[in-house]
């Protein structure tokens, strides 16, 4: 593992620690998309398939099972706690997330390494983890409000995302075995970066 890969992780269990931060703080999920929530919590659960499978490192199995925790948590928070619940704004979080799961699929069967279950699902999810950050800004946009938590959130977000970048040119340079995949992480670095625009 490599420095970029290590405070990539990082940052993304920071953006998740002040998400939990602000729902239990606070008792309230406003300014938060259930949708965004929904999504993370699908492309974990779909990319980590390989824990029945593949052993790689205990932190890297840590990991995995703490990125699927606690997105189920959140979205078990915003759906059933009942005080929490209360707050989410379902008349600003409309976007059409079904339409995001949808493209992904599309593109993982049109765009994979190799027709596999375990493959076709971790390409689904490399895709939807690039478009999952849309029905939260839409939010975001609509509320025009946002708070100091919230902000946070997002930011700790796109910084895991951008060490993230660094990790993938860092092992296209440095790990023959890695050039394989990187066609698959540059059409997910180009989707982020259309999404964002």
């Amino acid at each position: 593992m490599n420095i970029f890969r290590f405070a990539g992780d990082m940052t993304h269990l920071i953006s998740i620690l002040v998400l939990l931060l602000k729902i239990y703080a606070t008792k309230s999920c406003s300014g938060i998309s259930l949708k965004t929530q929904e999504l993370y919590a699908l492309v974990f659960l779909t990319r980590y398939l390989d824990l029945f499978t593949d052993f790689i490192s205990v932190y890297n199995t840590i990991m995995k099972l703490v990125f699927i925790a606690s997105s189920l948590a959140i979205v078990w928070c915003m759906r059933m706690h009942r005080v929490v619940r209360r707050s989410y704004d379902k008349d600003l979080d409309t976007f059409r997330h079904y339409f995001l799961i949808l493209a992904s699929l599309i593109l993982a069967l049109l765009v994979h390494e190799k027709f596999t279950f375990q493959e076709i699902f971790w390409a689904f999810s490399i895709y939807l983890e690039a478009l999952a950050i849309l029905p939260q800004l839409v939010l975001l946009q609509r509320s025009g409000n946002v708070d100091n938590l919230t902000g946070q959130y997002v930011f700790f977000l796109g910084a895991y995302r951008a060490f993230y970048i660094l990790n993938w040119i860092y092992r296209y340079f440095t790990e023959q075995r890695f050039s394989r995949w990187i066609g698959e992480r540059l059409r997910a670095v180009l989707l982020v970066v259309f999404a964002y625009l």
